[in-house]
């Protein structure tokens, strides 16, 4: 059966079309040295409206020095222009290691008979939250592998409830972000109900016939239903999800290319494209061996990909996890990441233990600095951590959160919201080395919020969060 290309299409081998990203590729081959080309492009790109695929394509193979640097420096403009210099952070909360899917590159595939299996109790869940309360996480992204029996919608349910009920000392988790199997219309909208922030969904890999080769067994092998879950999750109400694709799996400009058809799609469809973009690479696992996918990408061509999509799709979230190096992830954060995770543990349970388990983790971590570290780190690359919920808690999600970034007004709401965050934080939580440090960076960063009143009522916040105890302001 042939497929036309439709950005417009429900179906996933016409949204995300094979042909046109072979087209598209070989369009780049033939026009990357093309300098009046390279120049319209980013040109376009410099109006921060974004690219498309087929533009993205040229830039990525364009090997000419000068315009690998204007990529950068663009790339690095534009993430100033709509992000400022905030950093977003989250943990991710492994739920459960139970799966019934074949995934080649994940420990967590049901033919691993050696891997230790385990499952939360709400209790458990409440300790692990308790302790990411305890470090100054106000953000989660709760996981779970795909079973049916052992993770069924209804415990993912009553865990949200368990983590939203917990307020420990002046700790509460304010936003729980959902990373589970493509699911049903009908759960999508439980989920919302539920109150959940964002909608993650990596895709692994666009190319569909070697997504059927490394999702061999289990409902995941299921291309079509796995590609088009984003539709039935906007159609049940979740208007924020979030993109990926694991890098490493395929030829990493046949998957850029299929990131940013799918990012056009849900901008053709829905009006509003993906509120977040996630760069994870395949790592080493329990028996997993990364060497043995062939398509593993450089630092540097790691680095350009994130450069691109910043240009590319200019008002998304871009998130690096613990994945990825110090030195990697401080790469990453000038060149257009805004989202970053900290003090991880991929395993499950392993927030309550004092000594990192390995049994259970999905990946090892290259990053393993407490979370006080990671904020002591980006104050001093001159970025402000932030904490912040509010626009998901006042209803700036979808469309709305994408207005308040392209109108540029993002200085006089998200950047107050993550000075008092960070002021919650230094004063409950941070080392005295922290305190000092982020205590000078709010005093620099005050000033530069445009609007007056909005600096006045911020400083009078951060007063009464210093001298008052309180807690929890937000514009």
């Amino acid at each position: 059966m042939g497929y036309q290309y439709n950005p417009q299409s429900l179906v996933a081998d016409e949204f995300i079309n094979h042909e046109e990203i072979l087209a598209s590729l070989k369009y780049a081959d033939e026009h990357k040295n093309d300098k009046k080309l390279l120049d319209e492009i980013l040109a376009k790109a410099e109006l921060r409206k974004g690219l498309t695929h087929k533009e993205a394509g040229v830039l990525l193979v364009c090997d000419e020095p000068e315009y690998v640097e204007k990529i950068y420096k663009l790339a690095e403009q534009i993430k100033k222009d709509f992000y400022g210099n905030r950093i977003v952070l989250f943990a991710p909360l492994y739920l459960s290691n139970y799966c019934v899917n074949g995934c080649v590159y994940c420990p967590y595939h049901g033919q691993n008979r050696h891997i230790t299996r385990k499952k939360l109790t709400q209790e458990e869940i409440k300790n692990e939250a308790i302790a990411l309360q305890d470090m100054g996480h106000k953000r989660l992204a709760i996981e779970a592998g795909e079973d049916p029996f052992n993770n069924p919608i209804e415990y993912i349910l009553e865990s949200i409830k368990t983590i939203y009920s917990i307020k420990h000392r002046n700790g509460a988790i304010r936003r729980v972000n959902v990373n589970i199997a493509a699911t049903t219309v009908e759960e999508y909208r439980m989920l919302k109900e539920a109150g959940i922030g964002t909608y993650i969904l990596f895709q692994e890999t666009y190319h569909k016939e070697s997504y059927l080769k490394l999702h061999p067994t289990g409902p995941k092998h299921d291309y079509n239903w796995h590609t088009e879950a984003m539709d039935r999750a906007m159609d049940g109400g979740i208007d924020d999800v979030g993109l990926g694709v694991l890098f490493g799996l395929e030829l990493y400009r046949y998957e850029l290319c299929g990131l940013l058809m799918h990012a056009e799609h849900l901008e053709a469809v829905h009006g509003v494209g993906p509120h977040t973009i996630s760069f994870p690479r395949v790592k080493k696992a329990d028996d997993i061996d990364p060497t043995t996918f062939d398509n593993g990408i450089d630092d540097d061509t790691f680095a350009k990909i994130i450069a691109i999509v910043r240009i590319a799709v200019p008002y998304t979230g871009m998130i690096i996890s613990t994945r990825e190096s110090q030195q990697v992830r401080a790469r990453a954060l000038y060149l257009g990441i805004s989202q970053i995770s900290g003090a991880s543990r991929t395993s499950v349970g392993g927030y309550t233990e004092e000594i990192r388990p390995t049994d259970t983790e999905q990946f090892d971590v290259s990053d393993q600095r407490s979370l006080d570290e990671v904020i002591k780190w980006l104050i001093d690359l001159g970025f402000v951590p932030s904490f912040c919920t509010a626009c998901y808690r006042a209803g700036r999600t979808g469309d709305r959160f994408m207005e308040l970034c392209k109108s540029k007004q993002i200085q006089n709401c998200c950047h107050p919201n993550a000075l008092m965050t960070l002021k919650e934080f230094l004063v409950d939580y941070a080392s005295p080395a922290t305190r000092k440090a982020g205590d000078a960076l709010i005093e620099k960063e005050l000033p530069t919020i445009p609007q007056e009143n909005v600096r006045r009522i911020c400083a009078e916040h951060l007063e009464q969060i210093e001298k008052e105890g309180q807690r929890d302001f937000r514009f």
